[in-house]
């Protein structure tokens, strides 16, 4: 079982996307997120990866998040794009600049 979260442009395929959705009878969970069982052979990420690029025309800007259970941990990881900034940094309180040194 997975939950799946889309971010697909404003003028990326939803209909292929929700095509696909349909196809592994996933269920709605808001805006641009579903919860589907999903059954794949050796490795989750690569499996979604091609199966979702096969049934959606994807761009540079599409973006796909899965979390999962894995050994009794919740995991994410991005299936198609990146991390982009959040559009809520710098609303709240915690200003204070980040230290880049590790």
């Amino acid at each position: 079982m997975i939950w799946l979260s889309y971010d697909l442009g404003a003028s990326g395929d939803y209909e292929g996307m929700y095509a696909w959705l349909d196809d592994q009878d996933a269920r709605e969970c808001g805006s641009s997120i579903a919860f589907l069982r999903y059954s794949y052979e050796d490795d989750m990420i690569k499996s979604l990866e091609r199966e979702i690029s096969e049934a959606v025309s994807l761009n540079k800007r599409s973006r796909i998040y899965v979390i999962f259970v894995e050994e009794g941990r919740t995991k994410g990881r991005y299936v198609i794009g990146r991390r982009k900034s959040a559009p809520w940094v710098g609303f709240g309180n915690n200003n204070e600049p980040e230290d880049d040194e590790s």
